[in-house]
């Protein structure tokens, strides 16, 4: 009897150890969270050195840095059309300490032009929120008739075999842009890929493209120099930038929208209270008048949206972008 009595009180403490650990763990797990960050963090940016995205990675290191008290570290990873950066991070430790500068060509046009991609849009990552967007205009030569949408389209439906347009890339943003354009507008002409927008950009000046679409960052130069005509621009405002070229829609085109965005991320399964702290962080840099100074001297308009908002942009754009890959013949080189 005494036997059976020694062994149900040696279980019931076992019981009670077990289940002191697990809330040990348990408080623990709440207090990392609570104390993050302790430990510098990483921020891979998917793109080279010097691009637009590297730019804006960085200056959200310097300012994130200030507001969460720990160093944030730009970590430049590039490589097959991003796919190497991002599958660092979604591959990373879900504790806040790898994040992931992405855009809408990783989340959006990747997955509607590559087959086997090693991370999922939706399931590998936690977005923490959107910080800006990238907007594309479209810009003629000098030697191309027309000055605006009107007239520009009137010229390549009476002659479609001589008309091309540049970009900056197969299954690049301008290239997804032309190609919802071409749609939109009825036309048929040939696309002609350059490797970036500097060799594109020099094609449409030397008359050897009709017209291009590319960012705002790279033609504003050429066109406040009258090197080249604005068209254009894609998104559905008018941009600060360029406040006297008229949207797609203002020319005749009614609910035409489209621009490339930047979005931090975490990779899937981030603590609650850390996705908390990262998104308040984002939100509270990104909103000051600094920053989206900052934001515009280097091109970019300021569009904030939080986590659950850049889930339902990826969401809602997916399937548009897969549908105009299907239909442009768009894939990956």
């Amino acid at each position: 009897m005494k036997t059976v009595q020694r062994r149900r009180i040696s279980k019931h403490l076992i019981g009670l150890s077990f289940a002191a650990l697990a809330l040990g763990l348990g408080s623990t797990g709440v207090m990392a969270q609570a104390d993050y960050p302790t430990k510098p963090i990483k921020l891979v940016i998917p793109f080279p050195p010097g691009g637009a995205t590297d730019v804006l990675g960085r200056l959200l290191a310097v300012e994130l840095s200030a507001k969460l008290g720990q160093p944030v570290v730009p970590e430049n990873r590039p490589g097959a059309g991003a796919v190497v950066g991002a599958s660092v991070v979604a591959n990373a430790p879900a504790d806040g300490y790898t994040l992931l500068l992405g855009a809408a060509g990783i989340l959006t046009l990747n997955p509607a032009i590559r087959k086997n991609l090693p991370y999922d849009s939706i399931k590998s990552f936690t977005p923490l929120g959107m910080m800006a967007e990238l907007n594309m205009v479209l810009v003629s030569g000098n030697s191309t008739p027309g000055n605006n949408l009107k007239e520009l389209v009137e010229q390549v439906k009476a002659a479609p075999d001589k008309h091309t347009y540049g970009s900056f890339g197969t299954g690049s943003g301008a290239h997804f842009g032309a190609e919802m354009l071409k749609n939109a507008v009825g036309i048929q002409m040939l696309h002609v890929p350059f490797n970036g927008s500097g060799p594109s950009l020099t094609a449409l000046m030397g008359g050897q493209t009709s017209v291009a679409v590319d960012t705002v960052v790279a033609t504003q130069p050429l066109i406040n120099a009258k090197k080249i005509k604005a068209i254009a621009v894609l998104s559905s405002q008018r941009l600060p930038n360029l406040p006297d070229v008229p949207t797609v829609a203002e020319s005749g085109y009614p609910g035409f929208d489209f621009s490339s965005w930047f979005a931090l991320l975490a990779p899937a399964g981030l603590p609650n209270g850390i996705q908390r702290k990262l998104e308040k962080a984002i939100a509270d840099v990104s909103g000051t008048p600094e920053t989206k100074k900052k934001f515009a001297d280097i091109g970019l308009v300021y569009a904030y949206g939080d986590g659950a908002a850049t889930t339902a942009r990826i969401e809602r754009e997916l399937p548009k972008m897969r549908a105009l890959a299907a239909r442009a013949n768009i894939v990956a080189d």
